[in-house]
């Protein structure tokens, strides 16, 4: 595999044996790959071997040119592309651990959403880091894909983003198939910003169902949600237009509608009068949007953009304020003209 416009993917490994791990798996082998996966639990890599992983993705049969271990040496070895799907939080560990056995070529595509709590950089900057690669080997990828659905084979889009067109092509071409299709963008950190920051917004709108509000709210804090979006996305150098696309509103609306998404169920159950901790006991994952609202807020205030919907979450989760008064004070806040950009009466 080279670095330019002859980019070839014919092995892939992939990072990370939940939900979303196994479905890209099966993406990429219904494309046409051989998949190595790499996971900590032997008892789910024992499952995936035989043909279902019936812990995180019940029901669904894997292609046999799937294999799992938990030796991540065994698994990134030789692959041309390396794609990790883990939390946020054991992206760097993962990428540490496996840096050894990356070859000089190898290149390394994010489907994980979020910022790093301490440091507050994005995925693409902590697997460069962490990999110690150059930022044209890196890719992220991001768009309405929750895994139950693609699995089942319904119809998806995503987009695959990078500083480097020709890899992102590349990746594009590598997962493209019969129900599931890439888009290319080359705006990394407007689809950073996006896909983090979407978690947060469906936590918001989750708890707002949970109160048993109706649509009204939700497109509302959709709306808002994106302007917030685009508000931080912009501040950082992202394109506007990336939030009117896949990665913007296409995955807000998506994870801000389904049960299926983590976060809308968290958020759920926090409007149903669960604590934070009953809800997260109740979560099948790793629920991003709890995790990513402080360092989201946190970076936002770095660069003066006004985010109210994340700032209400973050004191939500902190347990500064009810999910009743996180309503109060975005309802109380000054009059303004509609758009993304803010501009007070």
């Amino acid at each position: 595999m080279t670095t330019d416009a002859g980019i070839e993917i014919r092995r892939v490994a992939v990072l990370g044996t939940g939900a979303w791990g196994t479905t890209f798996a099966q993406v990429l082998a219904d494309a046409g790959h051989s998949v190595s996966m790499w996971g900590r639990s032997q008892g789910v890599v024992d499952l995936i071997n035989t043909g279902e992983n019936s812990r995180y993705l019940p029901g669904i049969e894997l292609s046999d040119t799937i294999r799992a271990t938990t030796s991540i040496t065994e698994a990134v070895t030789g692959a041309d592309l390396v794609a990790v799907v883990v939390p946020v939080a054991g992206v760097r560990p993962a990428l540490e651990q496996a840096r050894p056995a990356l070859g000089p070529d190898t290149a390394i595509v994010s489907l994980a959403k979020g910022l790093e709590l301490e440091s507050l950089k994005t995925v693409d900057q902590i697997v460069a880091e962490a990999a110690q690669v150059d930022s044209s080997r890196v890719a992220v990828m991001s768009g309405p894909n929750l895994s139950r659905e693609i699995a089942e084979h319904h119809p998806t889009a995503t987009v695959v983003a990078s500083q480097n067109q020709a890899l992102a092509v590349a990746i594009a071409k590598a997962c493209h198939n019969s129900y599931f299709r890439p888009y290319v963008s080359g705006d990394v950190i407007g689809t950073e910003i996006a896909g983090a920051t979407k978690n947060v917004i469906a936590v918001a709108i989750g708890a707002a169902e949970g109160l048993g509000l109706g649509l009204n709210t939700r497109s509302t804090l959709i709306t808002r949600g994106l302007a917030e979006m685009t508000r931080l996305g912009t501040a950082l150098g992202a394109d506007p237009g990336t939030f009117s696309g896949l990665a913007g509103i296409g995955d807000l609306m998506a994870t801000c509608s389904s049960k299926l998404s983590r976060n809308f169920s968290l958020g759920h159950r926090l409007g149903r009068g669960l604590s934070l901790p009953e809800a997260l006991e109740r979560s099948s994952g790793v629920v991003e949007g709890v995790r990513a609202a402080s360092p989201i807020l946190s970076l936002a205030r770095s660069h003066g953009v006004d985010m109210p919907i994340t700032e209400a979450v973050v004191r939500v989760v902190s347990g500064e304020a009810t999910i009743e008064e996180m309503g109060e004070m975005l309802l109380g806040r000054p009059q303004k003209m509609d758009g993304w950009k803010i501009e007070l009466l």
